[in-house]
């Protein structure tokens, strides 16, 4: 696989992290996330996972060192272990890390093959631990089958983050049992802002917690030390005590993180995301199946140079999502 110049935004910065959905689909209805009835990509829009490896060989040949596999729910999509183990023949040729961010609803049956195809370490999305808030959340979502996927992953040996997106009213007053929870069976835990994306079916003002808050309130019950830890994406770490578990916070709001980004997303149907905050996108899909991989190398150049600086996000009562397609399209 030949090399290419690396992936310098017109900013300075390097682009060295992917994200990939592989599908819009996903098994539960998430109010922050999705509206209760969604439609979905028809299948023929969407990459085939030949072309998902391809675009994502050749980023790996430009300098990203990181992907991170996502959707939708990445678990729905079929053959989607084979992606993993063909992208895994890249960790130590250019690759440093392989992750996933899933809803844990299939995870039991997959976790093993993951990480025999190289995968260390997996994000698993869970506001409650309590199963009637997580039923509703989720509009039906079991909590025990996600539970299940989670111990399944540490048993076969895979590095277990959760992920947390804090509600107002609904799961803010359970983070520090959260929290604790994941101390005493060796998780790390981020805490993520909500963010307008897409149309649902509430007002996120009603919902929306600033995670500053939220650290306040914390940092009185926990010892919480200062980490340098990077995971290459955007959270701030803290360690806790007694347990050392890490805790994360992803504040695009309260916190901007976008100086230090070094991300784009792959959308399902080939569109490249420059921003998550912003509707330009750059097509992938018909860069490929027209021109080949020189077609590609021209098409990440132009990403490159329409990366904008920043997002525009921004949550007030009854405003309009800052973008309106749907979390799950991008891919978190």
């Amino acid at each position: 696989m030949s090399c290419g110049p690396a992936l310098i935004d017109r900013h300075g910065r390097t682009i060295s992290y992917l994200r990939i959905s592989v599908t819009d689909r996903c098994d539960l209805r998430c109010r922050y996330c999705m509206a209760e009835e969604m439609t979905f990509l028809p299948k023929a829009q969407l990459l085939s996972l030949e072309e998902i490896a391809l675009i994502a060989e050749r980023f790996i040949a430009r300098g990203v060192t990181k992907i991170r596999l996502s959707g939708g729910e990445p678990l729905v999509r079929r053959d989607v272990t084979e992606l993993v183990s063909r992208l895994g023949r890249s960790l130590g040729h250019g690759l440093d890390e392989l992750t996933m961010t899933t809803n844990a609803t299939r995870l039991a049956d997959h976790a093993e093959a993951l990480y025999a195809a190289g995968m260390r370490r997996i994000n698993v999305s869970l506001d409650s631990r309590d199963p009637a808030t997580f039923r509703h959340i989720t509009r039906h979502g079991d909590v025990t089958q996600v539970l299940g996927g989670i111990f399944a992953a540490r048993d076969a040996g895979l590095k277990v983050k959760i992920n947390l997106v804090a509600l107002k009213g609904l799961n803010d007053h359970e983070i520090p049992e959260m929290l604790a929870w994941c101390g005493a069976n060796g998780f790390d835990l981020s805490l993520i802002e909500t963010m307008p994306l897409g149309a649902i079916d509430e007002d996120r003002a009603d919902r929306f917690v600033p995670l500053t808050a939220v650290f306040a309130d914390l940092a009185t019950r926990f010892t919480l030390d200062p980490s340098d830890h990077n995971s290459g994406g955007p959270a701030r770490y803290w360690r806790v005590s007694p347990w050392g578990t890490k805790l994360g916070l992803i504040s695009p709001l309260t916190n901007n993180f976008c100086a230090t980004c070094n991300r784009v997303r792959l959308t399902t149907e080939g569109k490249l995301f420059m921003c998550l905050g912003h509707d330009d996108q750059v097509d992938l899909k018909a860069a490929i199946r027209e021109g080949g991989l020189f077609a590609l190398d021209a098409a990440l150049d132009s990403a490159m140079i329409r990366k904008p600086e920043r997002h525009d996000f921004a949550i007030a009562p009854g405003s309009a999502p800052a973008v309106a397609r749907h979390m799950s399209v991008t891919g978190g």
